[in-house]
């Protein structure tokens, strides 16, 4: 999915305003098809949030609502 580094640079958490860092999806395909999330997450590079937001059909879901909590 890799997003374009550009693009990457200017995104920002919303609830923290850090970084996002890109990973991979779980699972790969077999699982990303069933939920939708495609192109893995990004995930907040800040020390209090690291919320992950998930990429779906290689765009980023950057609503809290939809993001998941750290484990």
């Amino acid at each position: 999915m890799p997003l374009e580094a550009g693009l990457l640079e200017i995104l920002a958490c919303p609830a923290c305003h850090a970084p996002l860092r890109e990973e991979p999806a779980e699972g790969s395909a077999t699982e990303g098809s069933a939920t939708g999330a495609t192109g893995g997450e990004l995930v907040c590079t800040g020390d209090a949030c690291g919320l992950a937001y998930p990429v779906r059909d290689e765009i980023p879901v950057l609503l809290v609502d939809e993001a998941r909590r750290p484990a």
